[in-house]
């Protein structure tokens, strides 16, 4: 599964020069964490999310003279982390984690908003019903990948573990099946019983 498969495409943003108060409105009204922020070609130049508004709060409080902060340009992050929309669902959990963001903007080559992919939208990868995840296997990786019949080997999906049993053409065949099984999302673990006629790996 790919990021554009997961992402929000309809993504709430703010530019440098929206008021703080307005962002602020902006997070509570569509109850977002955070929004990313774009010029006037929508390319995203920075972001700002609830954190920051966090760190201005105590900011104010602490500071004996505070700076008035007016505009999101003022707290917003400019280094931003963006991800393409062809990148696996597992690159945007990886980048992510290393990185502890919750969310990454979508971006195309020149840089310029296509959506947005949030950590709760990975999760959702593993709720992928059990048959979506068999159909997926019996016709794009059985039928298209290996040419293989999908009524001559047995798939069983329960709870995101895959069983697979049956005979199948080559000890090699069996082996690629169960690692693509293994890499599509919603996908926790996969058992192979299956046999083979011919052992091309000896």
């Amino acid at each position: 599964m790919r990021v554009v498969d997961l992402m929000t495409a309809d993504v709430i943003t703010a530019s440098p020069e929206t008021p703080i108060k307005a962002a602020a409105r902006l997070m509570v009204r569509n109850k977002v964490s955070g929004l990313p922020v774009c010029d006037e070609e929508s390319c995203v130049v920075g972001i700002i999310t609830e954190a920051d508004f966090l760190r201005l709060e105590v900011a104010r409080e602490e500071a004996d003279n505070p700076q008035p902060v007016e505009r999101v340009e003022q707290v917003m992050h400019r280094s931003v982390l963006t991800i393409a929309p062809d990148a696996t669902v597992a690159d945007a959990a990886r980048t992510m984690v290393v990185n502890d963001v919750n969310r990454l903007p979508v971006t195309d080559g020149n840089g310029r908003s296509l959506g947005i992919i949030s950590r709760l939208d990975v999760v959702a990868a593993f709720t992928r019903p059990d048959e979506i995840i068999e159909d997926e296997i019996r016709e794009d990786l059985l039928r298209r990948v290996l040419f293989v019949d999908p009524d001559d080997i047995t798939v069983e999906v329960s709870n995101g573990v895959v069983t697979f049993s049956g005979e199948i053409g080559t000890r090699n065949e069996a082996r690629l099946l169960a690692e693509l099984g293994r890499r599509l999302d919603g996908v926790i673990k996969v058992n192979s019983d299956l046999t083979w006629r011919l052992d091309d790996e000896e």
